[in-house]
């Protein structure tokens, strides 16, 4: 058990009441939690205040409150402690609890619109294959060594990250790769880390739901940035207009990669098929299991990392020929009667867009593309026509369906993606809200040689609809109707 001055550490103060040398049984920022001797932290959320907790926090054991408004009536035998900012002070105080295990390890986290589950797993697959004990924070799982658990946030609370960093600690993991959101930045959900490395993918819409702006989403991205240590290393697209941007005042060593750019690491695609592309890596050729121009970034992002964590370039291109594409990212499934299925995570205009460019850049265009696409509901809704326009454009037909239609009614979600769509297009879009039929139907119409993309869930295997979570799996829906029973 650690002492209130403990957890305390580094942690910026306005005011304490009461003496900070008991011990702490427990940390919880959820009063329901909370058990004899526990520290409260009552966090301000976007829809509930933990300040309005801190006495039913107090019934059920906790001896130690952290706000940052102190209550008009103390209690008696109670620690008060007030601090600016809440949020920041639950992360420093988990990773005091255990131990700053970050501290341990290579920690390097990669942060952007799209790509960033891709890098994150291919940088765990990288390194394990050349013989490190790894760990992975991802939004599909979290892996421990060979221990594996199922992932619910792109970045945990602090107590489940601090959590499972000191898991890989006490497993004797060497490197650990992580994604880093945008909420998980905002909401201080990455302080009590030490990062090594920080790589940047790349900038497009999404979550304006949550930062109402373009500049308020790029700006919180770029914030993780500026509070990197010397230390450490920060990579950055250089064929991204943002790309500069988020490293301009970073004290981290800086780094760029591209494809049309001069930069520290440079890549052009030689070859694309549907089974993989040929790369031209700094003069010497990699061939990957991984196809699409985006994975040509995404790949060159993991080279350069890896390249700054130390490994030698003729070792890294030898063993990057075995990465695979991680769960629901452009997953091929092949049909009996010829016709080739994708399922990917695609659920942003452009990650919609560059998963369409990319196999259309592969087949011939005698073959039909059919894309399969919905939006999330209780999300960012300015993205919706735009998903329509693009899907629209660049396939030969679109079937508009319901995904995580979560509390609106799926057929406005439908009409909105379809108010994109324009009027040269329209013949060839369908809605069908029922998602399971909207594949079926999507196989049905296909012919030998097409290719019918499912967009938008990828990894999910369960479908919101209300409050209600149903199981649902495109990959498995996508295999059964292209090899019926």
């Amino acid at each position: 058990m650690k002492t209130i001055k403990d957890l305390l550490y580094g942690i910026s103060l306005e005011r304490v009441e009461g003496s900070t040398s008991a011990t702490v049984t427990s940390i919880a920022f959820d009063s329901r939690k909370v058990s004899e001797g526990s520290m409260f932290i009552a966090i301000r959320g976007v829809q509930v205040d933990g300040h309005d907790f801190i006495d039913t926090a107090i019934e059920n054991g906790a001896s130690v409150i952290v706000v940052e408004e102190i209550p008009a009536i103390l209690k008696s035998g109670i620690v008060y402690i007030q601090t600016h900012c809440a949020r920041e002070a639950l992360s420093m105080i988990a990773a005091n609890y255990y131990g700053n295990p970050s501290k341990d390890m290579r920690v390097v986290g990669v942060t952007g619109t799209n790509g960033k589950t891709t890098v994150a797993t291919l940088l765990y697959q990288l390194f394990t294959e050349l013989g490190y004990s790894c760990g992975l924070l991802s939004t599909v799982e979290v892996r421990v060594a060979n221990k594996i658990f199922t992932a619910t946030h792109t970045t945990p609370d602090p107590l489940q990250i601090q959590s499972y960093i000191a898991q890989m600690r006490d497993e004797g993991v060497a490197y650990c790769f992580m994604e880093v959101s945008s909420h998980g930045i905002d909401q201080k959900r990455a302080k009590g880390i030490q990062f090594d490395g920080a790589l940047f993918t790349n900038l497009s819409h999404d979550h304006l739901d949550y930062h109402k702006d373009f500049a308020s989403y790029r700006d919180v991205k770029k914030s993780w940035f500026d509070h990197l240590p010397k230390l450490a290393f920060a990579i950055s697209n250089n064929d991204d207009k943002n790309g500069a941007i988020m490293l301009q005042n970073t004290l981290a060593k800086k780094r760029f990669y591209g494809l049309h750019s001069l930069c520290d690491y440079k890549a052009s695609v030689v070859e694309m098929r549907f089974d993989g592309m040929l790369l031209r890596v700094e003069g010497k050729e990699l061939w990957t299991r991984l196809t699409g121009r985006f994975n040509a970034y995404n790949l060159l992002l993991v080279y350069g990392a890896a390249i700054e964590l130390g490994v030698a370039k003729d070792e890294l291109l030898t063993v990057m020929t075995n990465l695979k594409p991680a769960p629901g990212r452009l997953n091929w499934v092949s049909g009996a009667n010829g016709v080739y299925g994708v399922v990917d995570f695609a659920h942003t205009p452009d990650a919609l867009e560059n998963v369409l460019d990319s196999i259309n850049a592969i087949r011939t265009h005698n073959e039909s593309l059919i894309t399969v696409v919905g939006c999330g509901g209780d999300k960012d809704r300015a993205k919706r026509p735009k998903m329509g326009a693009i899907a629209a454009r660049l396939s030969s037909k679109v079937i508009i369906t319901s995904d995580n239609p979560r509390s609106e009614d799926p057929k406005l979600i439908a009409d909105a993606i379809f108010e994109g769509v324009s009027v040269e297009h329209r013949s060839k879009v369908f809605i069908q809200l029922d998602r399971a039929e909207a594949i079926r139907m999507a196989v049905a119409l296909a012919s030998p040689g097409d290719v019918v993309v499912v967009a938008g869930k990828g990894h999910e295997t369960e479908q919101i609809i209300g409050d209600k979570r149903i199981p649902f799996s495109d990959y498995e829906q996508l295999s059964n109707s292209l090899n019926p029973r």
